[in-house]
């Protein structure tokens, strides 16, 4: 088992990793729209969305495997009215069509509206 690190998403902001890589299974963290340069949250669950799917994809990168790896994603949205806007930016990232689950939370950290993790193949 190893695990990844990558100064292209957030550090972990507890006692967890990235992610990690095991029999060539590659299983992120959840990843919350913070941009890793800045700290910054964008506003707007269309630009969040966006950069939840950038931080995946930067541990997808580390690991060197990508989107079009991805067999199954776990999505949290704090609010479902977002599903239909939220769908519209993960179609363009997630290529593979993983299977997933899309859940409405109560709260995510930070007070984001979407938090993704995903398993991924080598």
């Amino acid at each position: 088992m190893n695990i990844l690190e990558t100064s292209n998403a957030p550090s972990a902001i507890g006692p967890y990793s990235q992610g990690y890589e095991a029999n060539g299974f590659i299983i992120t963290s959840g990843q919350i729209p913070v941009n890793p340069a800045t700290g910054v949250v964008p506003k707007g669950i269309a630009a969040q969305a966006a950069q939840s799917c950038k931080n995946v994809g930067a541990i997808l990168e580390a690991a060197g495997t990508g989107f079009d790896r991805v067999i199954k994603t776990t999505c949290f949205l704090a609010d479902m009215g977002d599903f239909a806007s939220f769908n519209e930016v993960y179609e363009r990232f997630f290529i593979s069509k993983p299977a997933r689950s899309c859940v409405a939370v109560k709260a995510l950290p930070k007070g984001v509206s979407c938090e993704i993790e995903a398993i991924a193949v080598k």
